[in-house]
């Protein structure tokens, strides 16, 4: 767990400077419509799992790690990144902007970045996960 702990407080720390971002562009939580430019914040998990799990994946697995256990760790990421980010929000609504945003606009933003994160962990999981069979069958010929 140790080693999903930097990479998901990084993703905490840039989701939590990322709605402060979105305060400074005047882009409210409430709007049924997403701006155009709330799709940048996907490239925010997707970078640091890729980071935390490749990181993850040579130096802790020596290069060897399978589907499932870059799924595992993508998760823990998650969690500590979504521990921090659930924190900076209660401080968000209720100090700084608790006139313009509700729990429920909250809440609905987590769950998209809930699922934004899961299907990130997918496609890191797959992209990093090391073939055993490809290469056996490639030293069989």
């Amino acid at each position: 767990m140790k080693n999903a702990i930097i990479p998901g407080l990084i993703i905490g720390v840039l989701s939590g400077i990322w709605l402060f971002i979105m305060r400074l562009m005047h882009i409210p939580f409430n709007s049924p419509q997403v701006s155009p430019i709330e799709f940048v914040s996907v490239l925010i998990p997707l970078v640091g799992l890729y980071y935390g799990v490749k990181n993850y994946a040579f130096n802790e697995m020596h290069g060897k790690m399978n589907f499932l256990e870059g799924l595992i760790h993508s998760f823990k990421i998650l969690i500590v990144a979504g521990i921090f980010v659930v924190f900076v929000g209660i401080v968000y609504i209720n100090y700084i902007d608790s006139k313009s945003v509700n729990w429920a606009d909250f809440s609905a933003r987590i769950f998209a970045a809930l699922l934004i994160g899961v299907l990130s962990s997918l496609a890191v999981s797959l992209l990093l996960m090391h073939r055993h069979e490809v290469e056996e069958s490639e030293t069989d010929d």
